[in-house]
């Protein structure tokens, strides 16, 4: 047998091995959102498609001024290696949803059960973890990096944070009572709720009746604030108005629900992002 001969026919049982092998490995790995699955097709985005939400960190207030030279003050809201860390399916969860960590932590600081979480799903320790709910369509594979230009400058998000907590207040503060007169005959209770039951009947208080109690320290939701500018490289957004909380804080941005389709997006940013800005490289 001739040297060439060998070599020829040593390169066709290779090559033939090599594609049984491919063909083994793929009939294990069947998961659409496998790291090592081929690339699909980019998916479009519909009007009624719902993106995934972000985590960011209330870094406080500061000011800019519009072209036409209005001062509008504007939230700073800052991102922290924000990643997917899971994938809720249809199938095996009844919905479909992404959990989205943000701000790596350290293995020390961190209960076992979630250390095995994120080994399992082998993405790094992170601080705050949320879920958002999303179409199918707009399911992003896990270890997917989400950058500040996952919004575009001119659209309306929500903002959801828990307030400012205040303690026990009393119903002036809490619920803006008027309160008893200043004057004639009132005294040492000027600040007080007044009467709360009735007589013999009903001999009770009513359920949800507005007292003094605990007042803040409950999650609040501003709705569709206007994104005024986006600094990719910093990973900032800036929202116009106020934000709950206090200055670094976990918040939660998502696509603003009371604006359907294309409402929520200036003409000239149409079609956004989708499923994020990493997904159109």
């Amino acid at each position: 047998m001739s040297l060439n001969l060998f070599r020829q026919l040593t390169f066709s049982s290779n090559k033939a091995l090599n594609s049984s092998r491919v063909v083994i490995a793929a009939t294990f790995h069947t998961s659409p959102f496998s790291a090592n699955a081929a690339p699909a097709a980019t998916p479009q985005w519909k009007p009624n498609s719902i993106r995934t939400g972000l985590i960011a960190k209330k870094k406080g207030m500061t000011s800019v001024w519009s072209e036409t030279g209005v001062r509008l003050p504007v939230t700073v809201l800052q991102l922290e290696n924000v990643i997917v860390t899971d994938i809720r399916t249809e199938e095996k969860h009844g919905y479909n949803a992404l959990q989205i960590g943000c701000t790596e932590k350290k293995e020390k600081n961190t209960p076992k059960p979630l250390i095995e979480h994120f080994k399992s799903l082998g993405v790094g320790l992170r601080q705050k973890i949320f879920e958002f709910r999303v179409t199918k369509d707009a399911i992003i594979p896990i270890g997917t990096e989400l950058r500040a230009n996952h919004f575009v400058t001119g659209q309306y998000v929500d903002v959801t944070a828990p307030s400012i907590g205040k303690g026990f207040a009393g119903v002036m503060k809490r619920w803006n009572f008027k309160g008893l007169p200043a004057s004639h005959g009132v005294s040492l209770a000027h600040r007080s709720a007044g009467s709360t039951g009735q007589r013999k009947w009903p001999s009770k208080v009513f359920k949800g009746k507005k007292m003094a109690g605990r007042l803040g320290g409950e999650n609040v939701t501003v709705q569709s604030l206007k994104v005024v500018k986006v600094d990719p490289e910093l990973n900032l957004i800036y929202v116009k108005g106020s934000v709950p909380g206090f200055d670094d804080q976990f918040v939660k941005i998502k696509d603003a629900v009371k604006l359907h389709g294309e409402k929520r997006f200036p003409k000239d940013s149409l079609p956004p992002p989708f499923p994020t800005t990493v997904m159109n490289k």
